[in-house]
């Protein structure tokens, strides 16, 4: 067991309210009543992991004061998570070994009537249309691009950054193909740039990071970004780039090299009642 291991297995045995203290304490929100509300209700929250804001705080006053720290103006997610993303980077020993960064984007839906209220995400349809492309329709929610320290055993290690963010509206198709052309400051993806980049900066180790991403993270900018800080990454191909900058592209580079292992993945295809 590694240096970074027993520091996690230490604070995973310590009490619920010794855990909180921990991954608050370095949080500075704006006043001492806010700080104290913070911490409540992130205990009411530990205890009902999964659940409903009015099930973890048990009561309507409890709960009327969840959500009044949550739209108070005066709170934002970076003050929040300040503390837990200096924990996330004290849990990461001093070493050698490599550690992941694992980014993805998940999609919060909320059923509403008013659909002006909050925020719209899309949804992807297994339907298509008649020239093959997917169907998407739109609900009520938020989007979250987060990024995940874990160890190579998979042992997770805590948050390094997070971006929130929701669309007014959706335009169609060829709007879409119009804003592909946009610099990428302007792009929705542009957030695995600055997750990348923010993730390194605080974990301040940027030889020891390996950044992980879907097919969405395919983005060349993002490999230009890795080199300039110095930092690894290991993202799924989307697009058959040329390797090395000649005549080959990676696929043709990669087909005749002999394997060096082969990993099998067990998956549970009969709960979801497949064969």
């Amino acid at each position: 067991m590694d240096a970074t291991e027993k520091r996690a297995m230490e604070q995973e045995s310590c009490s619920v309210e010794e855990w909180i203290e921990q991954e608050l304490a370095p949080s500075t929100l704006p006043d001492a009543r806010l700080e104290k509300r913070l911490r409540h209700l992130a205990e009411h929250l530990a205890k009902g992991v999964g659940r409903s804001i009015p099930w973890a705080c048990q009561d309507w006053a409890a709960a009327k004061a969840a959500y009044r720290f949550f739209s108070n103006g005066r709170v934002r997610e970076e003050q929040i998570l300040a503390g837990h993303f200096l924990a996330t980077r004290e849990r990461i020993a001093c070493g050698e070994e490599l550690f992941l960064v694992v980014h993805d984007t998940t999609g919060f839906s909320y059923k509403r009537e008013d659909m002006a209220a909050v925020g719209l995400v899309s949804k992807g349809s297994v339907r298509k249309d008649e020239q093959g492309w997917p169907l998407y329709f739109t609900t009520c929610g938020i989007n979250l691009h987060s990024s995940l320290a874990v160890t190579l055993e998979g042992l997770p290690l805590g948050l390094t950054a997070v971006k929130f963010w929701s669309r007014k509206a959706f335009k169609g198709r060829k709007a879409k193909r119009k804003a592909h052309k946009a610099p990428i400051e302007e792009k929705e993806s542009v957030r695995w740039l600055e997750n990348l980049r923010s993730s390194t900066e605080l974990l301040g180790q940027p030889q020891r990071c390996v950044h992980v991403g879907d097919q969405e993270s395919d983005i060349f900018d993002l490999f230009g970004a890795a080199q300039q800080l110095g930092t690894h990454f290991l993202v799924r191909t989307r697009a058959d780039r040329l390797a090395d900058g000649g005549p080959e592209t990676v696929a043709e580079a990669i087909g005749p090299s002999p394997r060096r292992g082969l990993y099998r993945i067990r998956a549970a295809l009969e709960d979801r009642g497949l064969s």
